[in-house]
């Protein structure tokens, strides 16, 4: 499986989540290539945020080696799913995406833990360390969330 994380710049939240979902999979013997990418592009090539990779290390996960990409159109045929961490976000992959857009395949991240909510990830751009404990705490348990959903929908389609 293919999973696409996006948010505005690709250096705070959706990083975070591309590492922390790509870490949970693997230990849960899941060979799923998971990656980021934001709508805006005004950080493209860069890497992720100081305080995104603080906190990140202090879970024992090194991010420091990602570099930020813009979503392309062309992303929707390369991915099997992608999640997007806000609703200005999710506009922007409709906006991007036109006529490719297939709402099947697209969703709010947080919907993974509190499903049809379609709540933020909060931005944690314009605060500080704490904001980015946060929002780390959240992706982490949304990402359990997707690994639980996806051995939930695996298990109920062999019991068929």
């Amino acid at each position: 499986m293919k999973i696409l994380i996006v948010c505005l710049g690709n250096i705070c939240r959706s990083p975070l989540a591309e590492a922390v979902l790509q870490y949970k999979a693997v230990a849960a013997g899941l060979r799923w290539t998971i990656e980021s990418a934001g709508t805006n592009g005004l950080h493209s090539g860069e890497a992720p945020h100081h305080l995104s990779q603080k906190v990140a290390k202090q879970n024992g996960i090194d991010i420091s080696r990602q570099t930020s990409r813009k979503f392309t159109a062309a992303d929707v045929d390369n991915y099997d799913f992608i999640y997007a961490m806000a609703a200005d976000v999710l506009q922007d992959i409709k906006k991007i995406s036109g006529n490719k857009f297939n709402p099947a395949k697209i969703d709010f991240f947080l919907n993974a833990l509190h499903p049809n909510k379609n709540s933020n990830v909060p931005d944690p751009w314009y605060g500080g360390e704490d904001g980015y404990l946060e929002v780390y705490e959240l992706i982490n348990n949304t990402c359990d969330a997707i690994i639980e959903n996806y051995f939930a929908s695996t298990y109920k389609k062999e019991k068929v």
